[in-house]
């Protein structure tokens, strides 16, 4: 075993980086990226080795927006339940058609996928590009499915700080919180790309702050792909993903 893998314990697919919104806290800036996105069949022969030689505790798909590829969100996240790994968790904003009917099928899909925690991004930055009716849908489609969801919003600064994004994230909240939906402890935006350049008067340029989505090149524990299937240095498009693992230094 890789000395520098040897607490891997989670597996994440960036599943694309287009996206529906454009906020201006995203830390990947513009998502003009097209329509790259992982390939649904090698990501899940991905999950099947490397489950077979580590105990994975955790999966998680993301983007981008990754349900504008639901078909291969659901692969992935059917891998994951065959392989055994207990947590296998979807981060959506819950915009990806406004055709009702799509909508409720693809909520359908990821239940039927084993998806077992969804988290439905709605503040103040997603909504500011991000049409509301369209998630509100999918948020009943997802609750009626029977997948366990949860709204995750952005917060600027701290939850606790008073300013006008978090105010408007509050309201916003509320109204999903009054209809019995779960509100999730979300997470604090960090300076990094858009959020850098937009919402730079929130931040303390002199405070050295640690990324909380790197991970430890000495001791990684989570694998995580990009949409056109690299990881640690590799490509799962060309060699192994056990292959990869033992050549990562």
């Amino acid at each position: 075993m890789n000395v520098y893998l040897k607490n891997l314990e989670r597996i994440e697919f960036v599943v694309t980086m287009g996206c529906t919104g454009r906020c201006i806290h995203c830390s990947e800036g513009s998502h003009d990226f097209g329509g790259e996105h992982i390939d649904g069949g090698i990501a899940a022969k991905a999950v099947a080795e490397v489950c077979r030689h580590y105990d994975i505790k955790s999966l998680m798909t993301f983007g981008g927006e990754p349900l504008l590829y639901p078909e291969t969100v659901c692969c992935i996240h059917r891998a994951a339940a065959l392989a055994g790994i207990p947590e296998r968790e979807l981060i959506t904003n819950g915009f990806f058609s406004r055709d009702r009917a799509r909508i409720k099928d693809v909520a359908a899909m990821i239940a039927e996928s084993g998806v077992n925690r969804l988290l439905l991004s709605v503040d103040a930055f997603h909504q500011e590009t991000i049409p509301l009716e369209p998630v509100e849908y999918f948020a009943e489609c997802i609750r009626e499915s029977g997948v366990p969801a949860e709204l995750s919003p952005a917060w600027l600064s701290s939850a606790e700080c008073d300013n006008p994004y978090n105010a408007v994230t509050r309201e916003l909240l509320g109204s999903f919180e009054r209809r019995g939906f779960c509100i999730g402890r979300g997470n604090v935006i960090f300076p990094q790309g858009n959020a850098k350049k937009f919402l730079a008067e929130y931040f303390d340029d002199a405070e050295e702050l640690k990324n909380p989505y790197e991970d430890d090149p000495h001791d990684i524990r989570a694998l995580c792909f990009d949409p056109d299937g690299k990881v640690l240095g590799g490509n799962v498009y060309k060699d192994d993903i056990m292959d990869i693992i033992e050549a990562y230094r």
